[in-house]
This record gives C-alpha cells, structure tokens and sequence, in this order.
C-alpha cells in the first residue's frame, strides 16, 4: 500500500532529494516512499516548480471559467443522469408492485 503524503511532505522530500544529488533510492528509503514516486515528484518540479505537487484530482473548473460547450455538456450528463435515476426508481416501483400483488 502506497504511503500518503501531504503537499508539505512532498515539497519536503523533493528538497532533500534536490540538495543530495538527485539520490533517489536513498531518499526513498528515509521517507519510506517509491522510488519512481521520488522521481517522478522531482520531475515535475522541474517543470512546474514546487505547485505542481498538489493533488488536483478530483478539482473541476468552476461554471465561471468554463465555456459555453463545457457548460452544455455538464447539463447534458446532468439530465441524463437524472433520467437514468428516474429510470430505475419506476422499475423498481413496477417490481415491488409485482412482488406485492396475491397470487391466485
């Protein structure tokens, strides 16, 4: 299992990482974290700097700053959805019916 890490433990790793030669292994090990963790963390400072580090998953763009498209695909997938979930509650209602009704 993989070990969580906090935006502050990441920049914290990746510093040491920095100023020990890029020695991957052995900053791995006084983490207790992968190496291609290691590496992979350090490569994106290279080329994001340090707020590349924070975890974005999860994080959607505000209707504000989306576009017009944006904003009629994420209506689209919520009416679909809605009909999906009125979908299943009738079925469910028909099958509770049925399961109700006497038999003869």
């Amino acid at each position: 299992m993989a070990k969580q890490t906090t935006f502050e433990e990441r920049i914290e790793i990746v510093e040491y990482a920095i100023t020990h030669n890029r020695n991957y292994k052995e900053t791995a090990a006084k983490f207790n974290v992968s190496y291609q963790q290691v590496r992979a963390w350090v490569l994106k400072v290279d080329r994001n700097g340090f707020p590349a580090l924070k975890d974005r998953r999860g994080h959607h763009k505000a209707e504000s700053e989306m576009s017009e498209v944006e904003r009629l695909k994420l209506e689209n997938r919520r009416l679909k959805a809605e009909l999906n979930d009125k979908k299943a509650i009738e079925a469910f209602a028909k099958k509770l019916l049925a399961l109700k009704k006497p038999k003869p």
